[in-house]
């Protein structure tokens, strides 16, 4: 009976680049991993539907991120989350399978006290990525940029920055 199930999910995600509806244009929930400097993370976003010709969403997301460092010669995880607020702007560029976009946004750091002094930061972020639909009400996506925020750990003895520099996400959107 596992085998049958195991089968029938990879025939499943094997075909589901062939199974392509039209796009709805509705409201969208995604699931993400992702990388913001150093930090390995999981999140979750909704994207509203979009507007302005079909080209312009705002999107709201939160993230469970790590901050990893050196204490007592061990490597610690340390858990803290963001919150991200942003608009984004979009193109198709194949049938309406596959689009090209650009976000830029707020994003309020919330720091763990064990690391941190301060309670909350802000910042900034943009990024581009690329959505690949598989179904009309659901795709892939993988995007990349950049985060400022200046933040600092400054309860740890390097100090070490997170939450800056280069950005990478991955994920699956499903739209309502």
């Amino acid at each position: 009976m596992k085998k049958i199930k195991l089968l029938l999910a990879a025939a499943l995600l094997l075909a589901g680049p062939y199974m392509y509806g039209q796009e709805k244009n509705s409201l969208a929930v995604g699931l993400n991993i992702n990388q913001f400097q150093n930090d390995f993370g999981v999140g979750v976003h909704i994207i509203s539907p979009y507007f302005a010709n079909n080209s312009v969403a705002v999107k709201l997301g939160g993230n469970f991120q790590w901050l990893q460092y050196a204490e007592n010669n061990e490597t610690v995880w340390t858990p803290y989350q963001n919150i991200q607020m942003g608009f984004r702007g979009r193109h198709p560029i194949i049938e309406n399978k596959i689009f090209v976009y650009g976000e830029g946004g707020v994003v309020l750091l919330l720091p763990a006290s064990k690391f941190s002094t301060k309670n909350t930061l802000s910042g900034g972020y943009g990024l581009f990525g690329f959505e690949f639909l598989t179904h009309h009400r659901s795709g892939y996506y993988f995007e990349a940029g950049g985060m400022g925020t200046g933040a600092k750990a400054d309860k740890i003895q390097s100090k070490p920055i997170y939450s800056n520099g280069f950005t990478m996400s991955t994920g699956l959107r499903f739209r309502l």
